[in-house]
C-alpha cells in the first residue's frame, strides 16, 4: 500500500472512533443495547453481544473494500490519474478534520441517514427484537452499510489499492481498529461521554486526520507534478 500504510489506517480509525464514531455509532449502541441487553445480563453476555455487533461491521467493511479495490483493479489509473485520486482523498482527509473540530459541516452533510427506509425499518425491527447473538451480527451488518464520512474515505484509498485483496485488507483493519472504542463503550458510557474526555480526543483525532491529509494531498500533488 504506497498511498495508506498499516500504521496510519490503525492510528486514524483509532483515533476517528474516539472522536467521530462514538457520536455516529454511540445512539445506536445504547438503541440496541436498551432494547435488547436486560440489566440482569451477565457480562459474558454482554461482551459478546456487543462483539458480534462488531464482527457485524467489520464484515461489511471488508466486503465494501473488496468491491471498491476490484474497481480499483479494473480501472486504469495512470500515474497522474493516481496522483489526481491521492490529492483527493487528502482533501477529503483535511475537511474531515475540519468538521471533526466543528469548523464545517462536512460530515454532516455526507452522513445524512437513510435510516428511514422502509426496507431498513423493517430489517431492523426484526433484528432488534431478538436476542441471539446472530441478531447482534445481523445490527452490525446493517450499521456498516449505513452512511459514514470515515467510510467514505477508506473506501477511496480501497480503491486506490487496485487490488480487491488489498482494498479489502485496507477496510478490515480500519473496522477491527475501531472495536476497542466501540466494544467498551457500553461498559464506560459515561467516561467516553465526558465532554472533556471526548472533546480532547475529537481534538487529537482531528490534528492526526488533517495532517495525515495534508500528506496525503502533498504525494498527490508531486505525482501530478512529476
Amino acid at each position: 500500500m504506497e498511498s495508506i500504510s498499516f500504521f496510519t489506517i490503525v492510528s486514524v480509525a483509532l483515533l476517528g472512533s474516539l472522536g467521530h464514531c462514538i457520536g455516529m455509532c454511540g445512539g445506536f449502541i445504547v438503541a440496541y443495547s436498551s432494547a435488547k441487553i436486560d440489566s440482569n445480563s451477565t457480562k459474558l453476555y454482554q461482551f459478546f453481544s456487543h462483539l458480534f455487533y462488531s464482527l457485524g461491521r467489520v464484515t461489511s467493511y471488508t466486503f465494501l473494500g473488496a468491491i471498491f479495490g476490484y474497481i480499483g483493479s479494473v480501472v486504469s489509473f495512470s500515474k497522474t490519474s493516481t496522483g489526481y485520486l491521492y490529492f483527493f482523498v487528502g482533501i477529503i482527509m483535511v475537511l474531515m478534520g475540519l468538521s471533526l473540530m466543528g469548523k464545517i459541516r462536512f460530515l454532516t452533510s455526507l452522513e445524512c441517514t437513510i435510516s428511514k427506509d422502509g426496507i431498513v425499518k423493517k430489517i431492523f425491527s426484526s433484528l432488534i427484537h431478538s436476542k441471539s447473538y446472530f441478531s447482534f451480527y445481523g445490527l452490525g451488518l446493517l450499521n456498516g452499510f449505513l452512511p459514514c464520512g470515515l467510510v467514505y474515505f477508506f473506501a477511496i484509498s480501497a480503491a486506490a489499492t487496485g487490488s480487491v485483496f488489498m482494498g479489502a485488507f485496507t477496510m478490515f483493519i480500519f473496522g477491527v481498529s475501531t472495536i476497542p472504542v466501540l466494544l467498551g463503550f457500553g461498559y464506560i458510557v459515561g467516561f467516553l461521554k465526558s465532554s472533556i474526555f471526548r472533546d480532547t480526543m475529537v481534538k487529537v483525532a482531528s490534528i492526526v486526520i488533517i495532517c495525515y491529509g495534508i500528506y496525503i494531498a502533498y504525494e498527490g500533488f508531486l505525482a501530478v507534478r512529476g
